[in-house]
């Protein structure tokens, strides 16, 4: 709603990613199953690895392998990314105006309604996830704005973008690409991560931690094996982010605030990965 009401009064544009239909599937699929298995999304690596999670931290390593993959692949699968049906959303299906603004309000009080209905089901926590969301949309319409960044938020394009300036992979069309907004993320994942770091050292919760709770309850206390999982977990999760264009906050924060039905099929695909692989690999 804030972004909307933003772009209708020109101060902000929209930046909806293309529905390239094969990438937004079965990228969203195989990034689901990596955050299955790492337990992370691209984002809350940096902000976790900053609390002091060794985890986390390997797991941005498996990214980067991850991206360097996708960049040096890409060439080969790029036929299976499409086809690009456009940039199709609710808002421009509607035509813009009044009925593209009632669409908007139906869709937010969709969404809204269906949070309140899950604190319902599992009320443990109480209404900080309710903080975070108005604290995200915030954050979002801040961004989007044009006097600020006058784009969305996103985490998994800096992967890539580090890794092949890492190993000089920079000659290549995609990294020309990503140049541009791999290089903000890089910052703003930077700052998640430091913003993570004060607050943990602040509240004295700064630990060094390889195993958490949910994990050893279902795998154990190894930690190599944690490790291990934590690597691949962090290149599937980023080789499906990059086949998709986007990823939890590319995709579903940002993209779905513009009912982008990329993003929305995204969404889809990336819950329907994590549901399946949660299964098979934790076996409930």
């Amino acid at each position: 709603i804030l972004v909307y009401g933003e772009v209708a009064l020109g101060m902000a544009t929209f930046h909806v990613k293309p529905l390239l239909l094969g990438g937004v599937i079965l990228g969203g699929l195989v990034f689901g199953a990596g955050m299955a298995i790492l337990g992370y999304c691209p984002g809350t690596l940096f902000v976790s690895a900053g609390e002091g999670s060794v985890d986390a931290l390997v797991g941005i390593f498996g990214g980067l392998l991850g991206g360097l993959t996708f960049t040096i692949s890409l060439p080969a699968i790029k036929g299976i990314l499409g086809p690009n049906l456009g940039k199709p959303t609710l808002i421009s299906l509607l035509g813009g105006g009044v009925p593209a603004l009632i669409g908007v309000l139906l869709f937010s009080a969709l969404f809204v309604a269906a949070s309140f209905y899950l604190h319902r089901l599992d009320p443990k926590g109480g209404y900080r996830w309710a903080v975070s969301g108005l604290l995200l949309a915030l954050l979002e319409a801040v961004v989007f704005h044009r006097a600020v960044s006058n784009r969305p938020i996103g985490a998994s394009t800096s992967y890539p973008y580090l890794a092949d300036l890492m190993v000089g992979l920079t000659s290549n069309p995609y990294f020309r690409k990503i140049a541009r907004p791999g290089a903000w993320e890089v910052v703003f994942l930077s700052g998640a991560f430091l913003g993570a770091l004060v607050l943990s050292l602040v509240r004295g919760r700064f630990r060094l931690t390889v195993i958490h709770e949910n994990w050893r309850r279902k795998k154990g206390d190894g930690v190599w094996k944690r490790l291990i999982w934590a690597f691949v977990g962090g290149f599937v999760l980023i080789f499906g982010a990059r086949m998709a264009g986007g990823c939890t906050s590319g995709h579903i924060l940002s993209g779905g605030i513009q009912t982008a039905f990329s993003s929305l099929l995204f969404m889809l695909s990336a819950f329907t990965g994590l549901l399946i692989t949660g299964r098979a690999f934790y076996g409930s």
